[in-house]
């Protein structure tokens, strides 16, 4: 994979928003050792628990850093997010004015480059990275609320609960399992959390996606810090890591001055000033800031 590919996965995952973290191998156990029983149950309810569902809108301040191999970059800019609907990313030329912006919803993803007057719009299926990876809103919002989710599902229900798997590592931690796999393409999708024990917050996600013919791709989002938000709390220091056969990118990822505000349009009108271009031409002048 080409170093650019690279830099766009990591932008992304950014938006959507990557330290490295245990290997794959040392989140899923073989399913010889999964064991449906009550504690099983009332962990899964724990980990369901600690979701805002009650929280509809949520914004802060944002700092991260992204690297790969000796190359590392650093930007700030702001996060809002309204739950079931959109996800905001704006990056900050200087700290002062707006130079880019990304936007998710549930229907298509939106880049816009300002500082060039360029933009693009397109279904998550137009964009090859997501497509194959199987990420859409539903995962990301997932990822950045720090809750369950099971692909193509826009919420989880009792009875999809008993799709999930648990194993325990010790009296503090415990894993959650989902896997899927397409025989004919000779490849799986393996989803994996660490959660505490006692609290039911996520610690790490996994995704792993296995390809016998090109070699396996992982994505590690590990949760740090977290503030209190309502009556509960959310995660404000994460760290992403993403691997492919050939590279490794890693994301670290600060909130801070966390807030509910709701005085924002929920999506981005294009100027008609804008040109629109492809996604390797607006990842490659994003990269450019």
């Amino acid at each position: 994979m080409k170093i650019s590919n690279i830099l766009r996965l990591a932008l992304f995952s950014t938006a959507l928003a990557l330290t490295a973290c245990r290997s794959h191998k040392d989140v899923v156990k073989d399913s010889t050792s999964v064991v449906f029983n009550p504690i099983q149950d009332e962990l899964l309810s724990r980990v369901d628990k600690q979701a805002q569902r009650g929280t509809v809108f949520v914004g802060s301040k944002l700092k991260f850093s992204v690297s790969m191999g000796s190359k590392k970059m650093s930007l700030s800019g702001n996060l809002r997010m309204k739950r079931d609907d959109v996800i905001r990313l704006q990056l900050m030329a200087l700290g002062l004015v707006e130079a880019a912006r990304m936007e998710f919803t549930k229907d298509y993803v939106l880049f816009i480059d300002r500082i060039n007057k360029q933009y693009l719009k397109a279904p998550y299926a137009d964009i090859e990275f997501m497509r194959n990876s199987g990420i859409n809103f539903n995962t990301l919002q997932a990822l950045f609320w720090n809750e369950l989710f099971q692909p193509g599902k826009d919420k989880i229900t009792n009875e999809d609960m008993k799709h999930f798997t648990t194993s325990g590592l010790d009296k503090d931690e415990a894993i959650i399992n989902f896997e899927e796999h397409d025989d004919g393409l000779k490849s799986k999708m393996y989803y994996s959390w660490i959660v505490n024990n006692q609290t039911g917050r996520i610690k790490l996600t996994n995704i792993q996606h296995r390809d016998q013919k090109h070699g396996n791709t992982q994505l590690n989002w590990e949760y740090r810090d977290y503030k209190k938000l309502g009556s509960k709390l959310f995660p404000c220091d994460m760290g992403v890591t993403l691997t492919t056969p050939k590279k490794e990118v890693k994301l670290d990822v600060k909130l801070s001055s966390l807030n509910n505000d709701d005085d924002w349009d929920a999506r981005t009108r294009v100027s008609s000033r804008y040109r629109e271009v492809d996604f390797d031409e607006i990842m490659e002048r994003i990269m450019a800031l």
